[in-house]
């Protein structure tokens, strides 16, 4: 099996072996970078960042793409026809990383749609929306603004 991953950019869709090991990469503050392949300089920045469907949203040489990650095991998970279980209704909402809740969007008793924003964590000084993974009502909230949480930590239950 290829162990790989496959990208999704701007709707245009490639599987690779690995990342060019002819690319140079430089963080230059945060959420900027600056690369450097085959000669040619390019200048990025992370705009939005989703750790939990590894979705990002990125700027080059001023240009903005949306960008959407399959490691192996996900390829893997589609290829088995598991990916359809993930429409089923999910029930936590948990931290995708460590970092600090700044803004608790949802209110106990919300009704949300998967994708719903409920939620603002600040982890390496950027603030990343975590959204509802399912349909259903907001059973309890977990975590108050200002709270410093650790991966996997549960934030929100969604009934």
């Amino acid at each position: 099996m290829n162990k790989g991953f496959s990208a999704k950019v701007n709707e245009l869709e490639f599987t690779t072996e690995v990342l060019s090991e002819e690319v140079d990469i430089v963080r230059d503050g945060d959420g900027h970078f600056h690369l450097l392949e085959n000669g040619k300089a390019y200048r990025a920045e992370v705009i939005h960042a989703n750790e939990i469907d590894k979705s990002y949203k990125i700027k080059v040489n001023g240009t903005t793409f949306d960008v959407q990650l399959k490691d192996h095991y996900d390829r893997l998970v589609d290829q088995m026809g598991l990916s359809a279980l993930s429409n089923q209704k999910a029930n936590d909402v948990k931290a995708p990383m460590p970092g600090l809740v700044l803004e608790v969007i949802a209110k106990e008793g919300d009704t949300v749609a998967k994708g719903d924003a409920v939620l603002i964590l600040e982890a390496m000084k950027m603030e990343n929306v975590l959204k509802a993974p399912g349909d259903g009502t907001i059973a309890s909230i977990e975590v108050e603004q200002g709270t410093a949480v650790d991966k996997g930590q549960l934030l929100i239950k969604i009934d």
